[in-house]
């Protein structure tokens, strides 16, 4: 009788367990500081040069892929401009013209709270970006490290054979904000796997290698090399599309977060800990 009344309790329908080694969490947050810094000093040492073109040289007559500049009116009113290949946009107050840090007007590409540091120094940019390109190429490395010599990769990210079928059903999921329930909360689904392996093996190397061709002492220690890309200027260029990729990703990985459970999620990427929930089940009687 005793065991039948235990075998009728249902068990807890939520729990908490280990998602997130240390190693990740630290990881993580240290990417997190070094993708911002990187961002803002980037934009910050775009604002010296606020065009993209193709080829070696912006020098060949042809226009910009990319422009962020300022017109003067009729009337004497600076209008900021945004072109894109031949399209052009008025982006006043936010691109081109906006409130610098005395809350003037300002000829700026990107505005001054958007960039490191908020006053304009092109070396102060280059200095912060060259820290933070270094902690987070290291920070790769470790990662790496961690993840093959543990398993993580193997383990977290690898979508298995099944998973593959799933990809229509996960983005289904996706679009109807479906959250999974249960033990299958527990895992990566095969679209966050995937786009995982694309930051960590597509964009993040590339946005280096981008930024290496872009460096005069390399380009002196190894002349030529980065025509790989079709010169300085495309890699520029590259680099500054990968650097946007990243916002996006993003912003659509923190807008997952938000919708699939805020502090759940920033409490397993700093403590560990995530909450399961699900529907309470009874246990089985023992025969």
């Amino acid at each position: 009788m005793f065991q039948q009344a235990k075998a009728d309790r249902p068990q807890p329908a939520s729990y908490l367990y280990m998602r997130h080694t240390l190693p990740v969490r630290v990881i993580h947050w240290i990417t997190v500081v070094s993708l911002t810094a990187l961002l803002m000093s980037g934009l910050m040492i775009f604002n010296a040069h606020p065009s993209l073109a193709w080829g070696k040289s912006s020098n060949t007559g042809r226009p910009p892929v990319f422009e962020i500049t300022a017109l003067r009116t009729s009337s004497g009113q600076l209008v900021g401009v945004t072109r894109l290949f031949s399209h052009q946009f008025d982006t006043t107050g936010v691109l081109g013209v906006s409130a610098g840090p005395n809350g003037q007007p300002a000829v700026i590409a990107f505005p001054s709270w958007l960039t490191i540091p908020a006053r304009y120094s092109l070396a102060a940019g280059r200095l912060w970006h060259v820290f933070f390109a270094w902690m987070l190429m290291l920070n790769g490395v470790a990662y790496l490290a961690y993840a093959l010599g543990s398993h993580h990769l193997q383990r977290k990210l690898l979508p298995a054979r099944p998973e593959w079928r799933g990809i229509g059903q996960s983005i289904r999921d996706h679009l109807r904000f479906k959250r999974p329930q249960g033990t299958a909360a527990r895992h990566y689904n095969v679209l966050q796997k995937l786009s995982y392996l694309t930051v960590i093996f597509v964009l993040l190397p590339l946005i280096i290698l981008t930024g290496w061709v872009m460096s005069p002492r390399l380009n002196a220690l190894w002349p030529g090399w980065g025509d790989a890309f079709g010169g300085r200027q495309s890699a520029r260029t590259v680099h500054f599309a990968i650097a946007w990729l990243l916002v996006a990703f993003t912003a659509i990985h923190v807008f997952q977060v938000i919708v699939s459970g805020f502090w759940n999620h920033l409490r397993s990427m700093i403590t560990g800990r995530y909450r399961i929930t699900g529907t309470p089940r009874k246990r089985k009687a023992r025969p």
